[in-house]
């Protein structure tokens, strides 16, 4: 009775498909349609990845304009002038006020903007309605204003440059009381009420976003995609937005508080305050309150922004080792057990804010923990590449990049988990090397991997491979050129966000090592431009692809080259096996499509591995 009712409902689910289909077939959408208010996911997807790389661009630029304040403090530089004007760096010399707006809003774009708008928004959208085999997302409509909540925030992030006063100053977790105080610093002013209208809507667009992805996941695969079969990059991109959905409203909530305090007389997270000598009305709050709710948010986060890259990473190493992925259910749980622990370890960015050492201790424990899932991760990649015949092609060579940063960023990790040796180091480089070494460039290395992965998927054609290789290697050495001399010099005590540090003789012998971090950071600023070029030209002239370029088993690679709004001309695609079945023993070809139905006496390896 079951099956029958199954049957009924996938001929149902055909028959609309057909009736979708059709609908587009003869109407055609005109330019607005089809390139700006888009409900194809695919071009969602596209309008997602464009947007996150004029950000990208933006904040590459200005850490590149800090970094030269950082080396060489109080010289003068053409270029400063020219993206500041007079107001910012008169006679070519950086502003002490728009320093600290430069690292505000760099580290607020890379964090939300690219590494959680762009990854997750670029990569689900394409990627779940197409290998869970669906004809669009549950809800185009909400799709279409997920991306345009994250375009308009983006827009007003990048506007809030502009103000008078200048830009948010408090750094990019904007505590309280200097973010709560419009009068304490020029950046607390218009340009602080920007950035929180900014990231509201950001949050907007993230829960948009994150309910039809699951609910796409959860209701829409096709008939025989078992949860079982499912590829990793979509249990990555689930429970991604699991965790946003149930995190990002807390920032949401903190920030709603924030405008309360700065705008309305409140006081959640204001008490005792002076400025200039006189004592402010307002009593009862505490800056901690928000450190708490911010954290809520912000450790979870971290895995908002690194778990899509294990997808993308599990997906193309598999492909490019020609081996079934090491570990399937085992990575299934890991990622699961993430999740789960992400919830309960936000503590450890407050051990220096008075909290009960015991309550401390917990939190050490819970940290320490979260090491366990995220090694075996990365153990059951090292063994995916152990003995695989491995092509090493640049999005192949991103993704082992991405585990390597991965592990040696957190090994840093444990020392910031204790919470005795967390005290010496933390507000220094050493947090900064850590945090832009685990979650930063492990995210972007993945996320360039996927580029150049799905790239014929998105626009028909491929990328340039010895660009793609320069590209690489270029990113890899400048990026392991600034993070890992920071760890040094963070070990040495020197303190981050600092404008400069002239006032500590005991600091000037670390100077040259600020050179060296910033050359490399300059020059992998520099290096993202072959990318830039790669990826436009190879729209437009790349050489075109064939259906599936890279033997893939995913269901993706049996729509057409380009697929219509709709992504399959007929019926949808029946699913047979998992997505992992390369190089299997007594198989006359190395990978066999998730459509192909098993043969009698073999072994569905998603079941049991």
């Amino acid at each position: 009775m079951e099956n029958h009712a199954h049957a009924a409902t996938h001929d149902m689910a055909n028959h609309a498909g057909h009736g979708h289909e059709h609908h587009h077939e003869h109407p055609k959408l005109s330019f607005i349609e089809k390139y700006v208010f888009s409900m194809d996911h695919k071009m969602i997807s596209k309008q997602f990845l464009f947007t996150a790389m004029f950000m990208a661009l933006a904040a590459a630029i200005m850490s590149t304009l800090f970094r030269l304040q950082l080396a060489w403090p109080g010289e003068s530089f053409h270029v400063m002038h020219y993206f500041l004007g007079d107001r910012w760096a008169k006679g070519g010399i950086l502003d002490p006020n728009m320093y600290l707006g430069l690292v505000t809003i760099h580290g607020t774009i890379m964090v939300f903007f690219l590494l959680t708008g762009g990854l997750s928004g670029t990569f689900a959208n394409l990627l779940i309605p197409l290998q869970v085999g669906a004809r669009d997302m549950a809800s185009p409509m909400l799709n279409m204003l997920s991306y345009w909540f994250f375009l308009i925030a983006s827009i007003i992030m990048m506007i809030s440059l502009c103000v008078e006063t200048g830009p948010a100053s408090a750094g990019w977790t904007i505590y309280p009381p200097l973010s709560a105080l419009p009068q304490a610093i020029p950046g607390s002013g218009a340009g602080m009420t920007l950035w929180l209208s900014s990231i509201s809507l950001f949050v907007v667009s993230s829960l948009l976003g994150g309910l039809n992805y699951i609910v796409t996941v959860l209701n829409l695969r096709t008939k025989g995609m078992k949860m079982t079969r499912m590829p990793l990059t979509i249990w990555a991109l689930l429970i991604t937005a699991v965790l946003g959905v149930l995190s990002f409203p807390v920032l949401f909530g903190a920030a709603i508080l924030l405008i309360f305090d700065r705008s309305f007389g409140t006081s959640f997270y204001l008490s005792d305050i002076y400025i200039g000598g006189q004592a402010l009305s307002q009593t009862g709050g505490s800056p901690v309150l928000f450190e708490h709710l911010f954290w809520f948010l912000g450790h979870p986060e971290v895995y908002i922004v690194i778990m899509p890259a294990f997808g993308i990473i599990s997906e193309v190493m598999s492909i490019n080792a020609r081996k079934p992925i090491f570990g399937y259910r085992a990575m299934i749980g890991s990622m699961l057990a993430i999740a789960f622990l992400a919830f309960i370890v936000w503590g450890h960015h407050m051990f220096v804010s008075g909290m009960n050492p015991f309550l401390g201790s917990v939190f050490v424990f819970t940290t320490l923990l979260i090491a366990i899932p995220s090694a075996i991760k990365a153990f059951n990649y090292i063994t995916t590449l152990w003995k695989g015949n491995i092509i090493f092609n640049p999005q192949m060579l991103f993704v082992i990049g991405a585990v390597s940063t991965f592990i040696s960023g957190g090994l840093t990790g444990i020392i910031l988990a204790d919470s005795a040796l967390d005290v010496a180091v933390h507000g220094t480089y050493f947090v900064v090397a850590h945090f832009h070494i685990v979650m930063g460039l492990s995210a972007v290395l993945a996320m360039f991997g996927g580029v150049y992965h799905w790239f014929p998927k998105m626009f028909g054609r491929f990328m340039n491979k010895k660009l793609g290789y320069w590209h690489f290697w270029m990113t890899f050495i400048c990026a392991y050129g600034v993070f890992l001399p920071m760890h040094f010099i963070g070990l040495a005590g020197v303190p981050r966000r600092y404008f400069n540090n002239d006032l500590y003789p005991a600091f000037d012998k670390l100077q040259h090592l600020n050179v060296i971090i910033s050359v490399f950071a300059i020059i992998g600023v520099l290096s993202q431009f072959i990318f830039f070029i790669n990826f436009f030209y190879s729209i437009f002239k790349g050489p075109k692809s064939e259906q599936n370029p890279w033997n893939a088993n995913t269901l993706e690679w049996t729509t057409p080259i380009v697929p219509e709004h709709g992504n399959w001309p007929g019926a949808l695609p029946e699913v047979h096996r998992w997505a992992y079945d390369y190089s299997k023993p007594g198989k006359d070809v190395d990978f066999i499509p998730q459509t192909v139905p098993m043969e009698e006496g073999e072994m569905d390896e998603g079941e049991h591995m």
